[in-house]
């Protein structure tokens, strides 16, 4: 019997899969919630680009390294006047990724404690270096045994030690406590040259020069391509008063970093302390000007950065006042206002040089604004009329100090030399004379001695007499190396 083997009798029928078809039906429900969700935002699509990118630590310290290298410490304005970061902002970011890196806080506190020296008012430096402690601080502590944070820590230590800032009894504080640092780096490694560096130079700031010219040897014969080994030799140079080998130095840490401003500004002013105590006019010449091609220099490379610092007019300004040619030097110094017009310095080191100009009345003006302060209207007389690009500015007076007695004192004898002439001026030279006869800055005994004629002249000369030219005591050398 033949029997065809496709009929319908033999085969049998397919059967619907129920886990198939529960499969379709999520897929499709999955798919449409998928679109909605994709529609409504909830879910983004794949491979759209995220609206901040991403940046690991490792990218802001490499841009900060490189903004350390251009001299770009701080964050400046262009000529539009919007920010542009500067190395202390990369780091700061690189920090805020990964803030449990001992390494970069202490890179951080490094950049910050060397950016004061680019500073110029009493009070933003000090803050500075307290940010930058700060930051070594937090450094040290996370990493307890880790060489290079205590050394950084050290010299942090070391810079807020500056006496023109703290007390003496700070100051002391806290050079006993950067030493502490210093040998416990040497200690956890005794091939660290950046501590052996560092503690030549608080062995300085605690005079004892023999010791600090040894360390610094030995952090030269260890390892001379670092910026920092030769800052501190030519510093170390400066104490011995080796001013000479000092500018070598320096010159050898800015063929390392050569747009670290402050570097040429130290330099400079070697050059000018050279110039000071030079008997030979013509050498005396020669070096006044290799002083002001170092700050000229200063001045070019911010230009080139777009950094609007005054500080370099200010060194110009005292260069020349040295040199006797004190219209140049006032008109540097108003320089530095244009940068600055609410800055009580620049109005302190304008009145001294009104002052050497013997141009006693804006000399006053001037004085006023650095020590009591002056308003808007008042700070263009002052500072010898705004010009066109001039902006007037409320001006905040100094409070007294060691690095701003000076200002005091030659207002206070302006003011009882024409207090003869116009009774106005002999009550604000007394106050001002108690003021500082108060404090703890009157040690110099040429300033006491100004006191004594400022209360001899707002005392006894009668009214309408001839006043004396009075000239109070001014050091205008270059400071005493300080952090």
């Amino acid at each position: 019997m033949n029997i065809h083997p496709k009929r319908e009798l033999f085969r049998r029928r397919d059967q619907p899969n129920i886990y198939r078809m529960f499969l379709w039906v999520v897929l499709i429900l999955g798919g449409a919630w998928l679109i909605r969700s994709v529609n409504s935002g909830d879910v983004k699509p794949l491979f759209q680009p995220t609206p901040t990118p991403t940046r690991f630590a490792d990218s802001y310290v490499l841009e900060g390294d490189a903004l350390f290298t251009a001299g770009k410490l701080n964050d400046a304005r262009d000529a539009s006047g919007n920010v542009i970061p500067g190395a202390i902002t990369a780091y700061r970011e690189a920090t805020r990724i990964d803030p449990n890196n001992a390494q970069l806080l202490a890179q951080l506190a490094r950049i910050q404690i060397y950016s004061s020296a680019m500073l110029v008012k009493d009070e933003t430096i000090k803050a500075r270096l307290e940010e930058g402690l700060a930051s070594a601080e937090q450094a040290a502590a996370l990493a307890p045994d880790d060489s290079f944070t205590h050394a950084i820590y050290s010299f942090a230590l070391d810079w807020n030690a500056n006496p023109t800032l703290v007390d003496a009894r700070e100051a002391q504080r806290l050079l006993t406590k950067a030493e502490n640092e210093a040998v416990r780096a040497l200690q956890l490694d005794n091939t660290n040259t950046l501590a052996l560096a560092f503690y030549a130079e608080i062995l300085v700031d605690q005079q004892k020069w023999s010791q600090a010219e040894s360390n610094i040897q030995q952090a030269l014969n260890r390892d001379s391509s670092l910026m920092d080994v030769h800052r501190v030799h030519a510093y170390v140079l400066e104490s011995l008063g080796e001013y000479a080998l000092a500018i070598e130095a320096y010159d050898r840490a800015i063929a390392i970093t050569p747009n670290l401003t402050f570097l040429y500004l130290r330099a400079g002013a070697n050059y000018r302390r050279l110039a000071f105590g030079s008997p030979n006019e013509t050498v005396q010449t020669e070096l006044y000007e290799k002083s002001l091609e170092y700050f000229a220099q200063t001045a070019r490379i911010n230009e080139q950065l777009g950094v609007q610092d005054p500080v370099p007019y200010l060194s110009i300004a005292r260069t020349y006042s040295q040199m006797g040619q004190f219209f140049i030097a006032i008109r540097n110094v108003q320089k530095t206002i244009e940068f600055q017009p609410d800055n009580p310095v620049f109005y302190g080191e304008l009145g001294v040089l009104y002052h050497k100009n013997r141009n006693y009345e804006t000399g006053i003006l001037a004085l006023k604004c650095a020590v009591r302060g002056c308003t808007a209207e008042e700070s263009c007389p002052a500072r010898g009329d705004c010009g066109p690009g001039d902006t007037p500015a409320d001006v905040q007076g100094l409070p007294l100090s060691a690095s701003t007695i000076y200002y005091y004192d030659i207002y206070a004898s302006e003011l009882a030399a024409l207090g003869p002439l116009d009774d106005k001026y002999c009550p604000e030279a007394l106050d001002i004379a108690s003021t500082i006869e108060a404090s703890e800055f009157d040690n110099d005994p040429n300033i006491a001695a100004d006191i004594v004629v400022v209360r001899s002249l707002c005392s006894s000369t009668p009214i309408g007499s001839t006043a004396p030219t009075l000239e109070p005591a001014m050091l205008d050398n270059t400071p005493t190396p300080a952090p």
